[in-house]
């Protein structure tokens, strides 16, 4: 047995006698009345999750919990083996609800019209409990924060001798996701696509243009400074993995959300993006990871090329750090960005390295090199400085031990 193992066990097999004495007040809880239902099997265990939606969730628990900031996830174990099987709440959220405290939330803030029984117990009963018998199924849910867009979460399970980590990346309807609107099968038709070897990349990638334009394709702005090789799940799960965000679709209700973040400095993790153009086109993808407010934050912008490298898309993006806001004459308001492109750049390998995201990396050139006092400027105005490269990230959506990186180097690079 593993020292990580026997510690984790220590810690929570008596927290799991504990629970055990409260087990007759659970029961099996079938899943959401939904299809978007995802199964893991690792080992001994097989694994089934599912999330509501905001909808879903009222008509399960007679209750808005989504409005509470709570978003409960629907969670089975199946134990295969001979063992005991241990489940962790807080693999899937360290901060989690626990059933009394959502139904005190709920007592306390908001009428229960739709539960015919003593809400504690109600809730209780639906909850996911934390041990599985051997050749039995554990069902029921646990209250996590909420999370819009794409729910991801791990669920651990452990049993005296093995441990299992599962990984699950689940839809959830509600939140407007520009992507969603980008129709994969027909950007390119099947002649444009063309597969490359390294050598080629590396001359195609340096050959492209070295920034983004505005929608007439007349003026330059923030620099293409990155590279994604990475099917469209190898690039969405590895960002998610890594803490990264959604970004909602411009319309009347996302412009409200951003006006009212602005005012109030609170953040807003999916607060949209305006359009800048390669190809001739908008981003195919928007990305981002909310700091303190919605004046800081690091997004990115992706455009799906038609080269392909080891069967995988290879994509062309520009990555800028958010840093305050500033007024224009164009825009009324806009983001100023760090002029340091290359740190926000060379952040980017830092994050998904440390989130074993990534199988390996590399630089090309392309974007042509500004010195720190000849700046170039974007299409707001803002001044950004660079050493000319482009950072080539191969993604995985499984997780890469950051000992196993590799280092891509072309030619005489040394």
């Amino acid at each position: 047995m593993t020292s990580r193992l026997a510690l984790l066990l220590c810690w929570v097999l008596p927290i799991a006698a504990m629970a055990e004495d409260y087990e007759p007040l659970r029961q099996q809880s079938v899943p959401p009345p939904n299809e978007r239902v995802f199964v893991n099997t690792e080992g001994g265990a097989r694994v089934t999750t599912a999330v509501p939606s905001a909808e879903e969730v009222a008509d399960i628990f007679g209750a808005r919990l989504y409005r509470r900031n709570i978003q409960p996830v629907w969670v089975q174990v199946e134990n295969l083996g001979e063992q005991v099987l241990w489940f962790l709440p807080a693999g899937l959220d360290s901060g989690y609800f626990t059933p009394i405290e959502t139904s005190y939330r709920l007592q306390n803030r908001i009428p229960l019209l739709n539960l015919n029984r003593d809400i504690n117990e109600a809730v209780y009963r639906r909850s996911m409990g934390v041990k599985v018998d051997p050749g039995t199924v554990r069902s029921g849910y646990i209250f996590t924060r909420l999370d819009q867009g794409t729910k991801s979460f791990n669920v651990d399970v452990f049993s005296p001798t093995e441990s299992y980590t599962m990984t699950f990346f689940v839809p959830v309807p509600g939140l407007r996701v520009d992507h969603y609107n980008v129709d994969w099968d027909t950007l390119y038709a099947p002649g444009e696509l063309r597969d490359v070897s390294l050598d080629e990349l590396h001359a195609e990638i340096a050959a492209m243009p070295c920034c983004v334009t505005d929608k007439k394709g007349e003026n330059l702005g923030d620099p293409l400074n990155i590279v994604i090789v990475g099917d469209l799940t190898d690039a969405y799960y590895g960002f998610m993995r890594a803490g990264w965000d959604e970004t909602e679709t411009i319309y009347g209700g996302s412009l409200w959300r951003t006006l009212k973040s602005t005012l109030s400095g609170s953040e807003y993790r999916y607060s949209p993006v305006s359009a800048l153009y390669v190809f001739g086109r908008a981003q195919d993808v928007a990305l981002q990871k909310a700091r303190s407010s919605i004046d800081e934050r690091n997004h990115l912008r992706l455009w799906m090329t038609p080269l392909r490298y080891a069967g995988k898309p290879v994509w062309i993006g520009q990555i800028s750090r958010d840093i305050g806001v500033r007024f224009t004459k164009k825009t009324i308001t806009t983001h100023k960005i760090d002029p340091n492109v290359d740190e926000t750049r060379e952040y980017l390998l830092e994050d998904l390295a440390y989130a074993q995201s990534l199988q390996g990396f590399g630089y090309i050139p392309g974007v042509g090199a500004a010195a720190f006092d000849e700046p170039r400027g974007n299409l707001t105005g803002d001044p950004y400085f660079t050493d000319g490269r482009r950072i080539l990230l191969l993604v995985s959506s499984e997780p890469v031990d950051i000992g196993e990186l590799t280092r891509i180097r072309f030619g005489a690079e040394p």
